[in-house]
């Protein structure tokens, strides 16, 4: 029997729409993850169909207004008069997909194992809109089996047949908010399929959106390695914040430490102390891998005791706070702080899983009187607090005594408060330019 004759007829059908950029995109999930990607499937040729369950969102994108800082508006708003890019809150009412692709966030429960009701829910909500030859790849965040478990399970469950009469790959995303450098199109896509057929329609959707598409032999494969890239971002940050406390009680410099060590042309790679570890790849990939390992008796050893350290971080900056201002005879309680940036990195307005945030509700806890600057942050509430951002003036900045820089955003004035501050303590060497070495600034 010829290879052709196992060939079923709607892949070449599908692999020819997408060709001809005939097909409908659809994409569950319009935030960080999925706007990116609409809006470069949409620049691809494709007609696009945003779904998300997030009223202000959908009302967002119909404006043709963007909530995410790497996609402008005017594109948005451009592919929405075209028709390129249409939005739904509900995907019932969206029109029928070719392709679909899931970038849901996932979530942990209160003890830090994978909550996947979320990832139950949509994949029984896409079995409703399942059709033959159609394509549907998972880019949210999963453990290593869940295409399989959660998603084929449930669509083989409707009677199509998994790799003959719908295609389902896993494909996980790589966004980087922030950076200016790496784009959604430009960031390589890893793509693994649950057969040949999802896999050759999975890298020629791919491959139609983004630059570079590398193939893996299977969707667990795919998940996978998305949680190694994490977990590898957070074992790193959790030794260098390991060193930083070594240093602290050595009383050695370790961003001078860091600094000579990165001179060495090979065998390092530059990572970075600070206040805590956020947003939802490095503080949650971890406890994905953690818990399916869990399943095979395997103890991740290297990968709790960083999330240990990590998440230990917060705590350890305020005990430094206590004795920065004790050495100048300020009590935390009463003392007035500026904290300057309380979004998770530096650029974006992210707040999830904050360390900046986490750090200001426990200094309100003990007492300080707080106030916070960030651009990309106009106002935040928490269980603790809630607050306004403050402009950065000289007055500001005087009134407090002590300001301590947690995100350092780009467009922030450091030089403004290397002159004006009485008391900096920075926790990401953001001052490292307009110190010169100046007794009131204290690094983490």
């Amino acid at each position: 029997m010829s290879e052709n004759s196992n060939r079923p007829p709607c892949l070449d059908t599908l692999l020819a729409k997408i060709a001809h950029r005939s097909c409908t995109v659809g994409v569950v999930g319009m935030g960080r993850v999925g706007l990116p990607f609409a809006v470069e499937a949409a620049k691809a040729g494709f007609n696009v169909v945003g779904v998300d369950t997030d009223p202000e969102r959908v009302a967002s994108l119909k404006r043709g207004v963007s909530y995410v800082e790497d996609v402008p508006s005017g594109e948005i708003k451009a592919l929405v008069l075209s028709g390129k890019l249409q939005v739904f809150g509900d995907i019932d009412d969206a029109p029928d997909f070719d392709v679909l692709t899931i970038s849901i966030a996932t979530k942990l429960d209160k003890s830090a194992t994978p909550d996947l009701s979320s990832m139950i829910s949509v994949a029984e909500e896409a079995k409703r809109k399942l059709r033959k030859c159609q394509l549907v790849s998972i880019e949210s965040t999963v453990y290593p089996g869940a295409t399989e478990e959660i998603f084929q399970t449930s669509f083989m469950s409707t009677g199509l047949t998994p790799d003959k009469d719908f295609f389902l790959a896993h494909s996980p995303e790589r966004v980087d908010p922030g950076n200016r450098a790496y784009s959604e199109k430009t960031i390589t896509r890893v793509v693994g399929g649950i057969g040949p057929n999802s896999v050759a329609v999975a890298k020629a959707f791919y491959e139609a959106v983004l630059d570079r598409v590398h193939v893996v032999s299977s969707t667990r494969v795919a998940e996978l390695t998305k949680l190694y890239e994490n977990t590898f971002r957070a074992v790193n940050i959790g030794l260098v914040n390991e060193m930083l406390r070594v240093c602290d009680h050595m009383g050695l410099d370790v961003w001078e430490i860091l600094d000579a060590a990165n001179t060495k042309p090979f065998g390092i790679m530059r990572f970075l102390p600070g206040p805590g570890v956020g947003g939802d790849c490095v503080t949650l990939d971890p406890h994905f891998l953690e818990w399916k390992a869990r399943e095979y008796n395997f103890p991740t050893r290297f990968v709790g005791l960083a999330t240990d350290i990590n998440r230990s971080m917060p705590a350890y900056v305020i005990e430094r706070l206590w004795r920065i201002l004790n050495d100048r005879g300020l009590p935390v309680k009463a003392s007035k702080v500026l904290v300057i940036g309380a979004s998770y990195k530096r650029d974006v307005a992210d707040l999830r899983e904050s360390p900046a945030v986490r750090i200001m509700d426990m200094l309100t806890e003990r007492g300080a009187v707080l106030a916070y600057h960030d651009p990309m942050v106009p106002s935040l509430k928490t269980a603790h607090l809630e607050l306004k951002s403050v402009q950065l003036t000289p007055e500001t900045l005087s009134h407090h005594d002590v300001v301590m820089i947690l995100t350092d955003h780009s467009t922030v004035d450091y030089a403004l408060i290397a002159e004006h501050s009485n008391l900096v303590f920075d926790t990401r060497d953001a001052m490292r330019q307009v110190a010169n070495g100046h007794a009131r600034v204290v690094l983490l």
